[in-house]
């Protein structure tokens, strides 16, 4: 807060009477001789104001316009970007010994990393495909300092071990380094001695350069043919609407979508309602040989990327 200063006060000095009658007789006396003298200075008094008052605009416009000029990214900033604008996979894990971890040896391409900001603060999150674990995190050059993390809380079987030792290697600081290029590499040593690799995607924000819209799909256990005499499955979805509580008010009706939904493995024995982040792609981007369609929602205009799978049950 910019502290307040005391303002200087202006002190009027109440002449004499008899001074004052003095100084009036002597300017009556003074004022023909120097009415011309006035009339003189007067004008270079107005050319004086005017080149002031011009200079100031000029000083004004030329402040304005070194705010406007653009602020150069620090090299701290372009790193916290590319961490942000890309979610992590692991491509590899090993040990001191060079060994492989074994609880990611199966499992590498489901474990991942996404670096995000919430509520101004830094945040990061991963999981191996059950629970994700967030956690407060700093950057200091190459240094990821890791906060404790906050989980959801689901039992996850056989992966329990696994997310418990990603867990521990996340946790506290380890040293980093980023190979960039269109497909960035993010390797990080732990204080535990594993160096774990991780391959970057830019995410559907960074790529589409704009903020997705939420939607939510039913998404039926069986798929239909996507065209008539056409052998490729495609998806059953409907839409659903909540209101502010979280209560479902509105099911659509079953269709076909014709598209991909990025980050979503269909599994035919369940049936699931999945949050999504729909982003409107470039019209120039879309193919020219695409047929015209009078639908604003047509697939093929957007891109789906699955947020997350809110509900799920087995298929009798």
């Amino acid at each position: 807060m910019v502290g307040s200063r005391n303002k200087p006060t202006l002190k009027l000095l109440l002449l004499p009477s008899m001074m004052a009658v003095s100084l009036m007789l002597s300017a009556c006396q003074k004022e023909a001789a120097s009415s011309e003298n006035d009339t003189s200075q007067g004008a270079e008094a107005g050319e004086m104001t005017d080149s002031a008052v011009s200079e100031g605009l000029v000083s004004s416009m030329s402040h304005t316009s070194d705010e406007s000029e653009p602020v150069e990214l620090t090299t701290q900033d372009k790193l916290t970007t590319t961490l942000s604008h890309h979610r992590w996979t692991l491509v590899n894990a090993v040990d001191a010994n060079e060994q492989p971890v074994a609880e990611f040896a199966k499992i590498n391409s489901q474990v991942t990393l996404a670096f995000n900001q919430y509520q101004g603060q830094d945040t990061l999150s991963y999981s191996v495909g059950c629970n994700t674990i967030s956690a407060g995190y700093q950057l200091k050059a190459h240094t990821l300092t890791t906060e404790e993390g906050m989980s959801t809380k689901m039992s996850c079987g056989e992966l329990d071990v696994a997310e418990n030792t990603l867990n521990t290697l996340m946790q506290g600081s380890s040293e980093f380094k980023i190979d960039q290029g269109d497909n960035p590499v993010l390797t990080q040593f732990t204080d535990d001695d594993v160096t774990l690799v991780w391959n970057g995607r830019l995410t559907a924000q960074a790529k589409y350069n704009s903020k997705g819209e939420t939607v939510f799909w039913a998404v039926n256990s069986e798929t239909l043919p996507c065209e008539a005499g056409n052998s490729e499955q495609c998806l059953q979805v409907k839409p659903i609407t909540y209101n502010d509580q979280g209560i479902k008010t509105h099911e659509g009706q079953w269709r076909v979508f014709v598209g991909e939904i990025d980050g979503y493995q269909h599994d035919s024995k369940h049936e699931e309602v999945l949050r999504l982040q729909r982003y409107p792609l470039n019209i120039d981007e879309l193919s020219e040989t695409s047929e015209p369609t009078k639908d604003d929602t047509a697939d093929e205009k957007y891109a789906y990327i699955l947020d997350a799978v809110i509900e799920s049950a087995v298929v009798e």
